[in-house]
């Protein structure tokens, strides 16, 4: 199965040269338990919760997160100076269902942010559409000058329940987000300087320094009325990691 390749594979972590990876987290050293803060990060909870708990491999630890209604829960990563101010990201996901009410119900998986700048990167998230039953990934941003907005693309479905290995590509040099899922380039999901789904202002990164994984929603009284996300093997580099 997917699931069991993902996670059990090690070769992932090695495959790029060390000194590129400048975080990493497989909680492996971690208590078993609720987490409010570990070395290497801290927390940002209102309405959930963050556990350390055995992995669903069999396999040393992962994070479970859950929430209730719009409430948030997120592993916070602080004090990153990306050269050339881009980097990528990859982690296992699994979401166990994403929201069916209401309307245009919107959620984050990840965000970036920084100084320079009020823009929040959102390079993981996306939307309930209605008519269509479904959620749709979509990158989106929030408080800079292009707005907020969630560019979902009805070719790039988010279905819960299965594990996925999720990767983004931040990269100042056009602020471009790039977001592979299964090791596959998601191309429709991709916005730029000039290509995004706000304002008719350019899209411009701040200067990143903060990078949140985790879950919010954003609508209250959604549908289911909580949310459970396991996540694993967090890795955080200056080059592509991959599967």
């Amino acid at each position: 199965m997917l699931a069991a390749a993902l996670l059990t594979s090690p070769a992932a972590a090695t495959a790029v040269p060390r000194d590129s990876v400048f975080f990493r987290e497989d909680f492996d050293h971690l208590p078993l338990g609720q987490v409010e803060a570990a070395p290497a990060w801290t927390t940002d909870v209102d309405g959930g919760s963050l556990h350390i708990a055995p992995s669903a491999t069999g396999r040393g630890h992962e994070l479970r997160i859950h929430t209730d209604g719009n409430g948030h829960a997120f592993l916070v990563v602080s004090g990153l100076t990306p050269p050339a101010n881009s980097f990528w990201v990859r982690l296992r996901l699994r979401v166990a269902a994403f929201p069916t009410a209401p309307d245009w119900a919107h959620w984050t998986v990840a965000e970036a942010s920084g100084s320079g700048s009020p823009t929040l990167v959102r390079p993981l998230g996306g939307q309930y559409v209605p008519g269509s039953g479904s959620n749709f990934w979509g990158v989106g941003s929030d408080l800079g000058p292009t707005g907020d907005w969630t560019a979902w693309q009805a070719s790039v479905p988010a279905v819960g329940g299965s594990w996925r290995c999720v990767e983004f590509h931040l990269d100042a040099s056009d602020n471009r987000v790039t977001v592979y899922l299964d090791g596959i380039e998601q191309t429709a999901l991709a916005v730029s300087t000039k290509h995004h789904g706000g304002t008719s202002d350019n899209f411009v990164f701040p200067r990143f320094d903060t990078l949140k994984l985790g879950w919010q929603l954003y609508q209250a009284d959604p549908t289911p009325s909580s949310y459970d996300v396991q996540v694993d093997d967090v890795i955080m580099s200056t080059q592509r990691v991959g599967e």
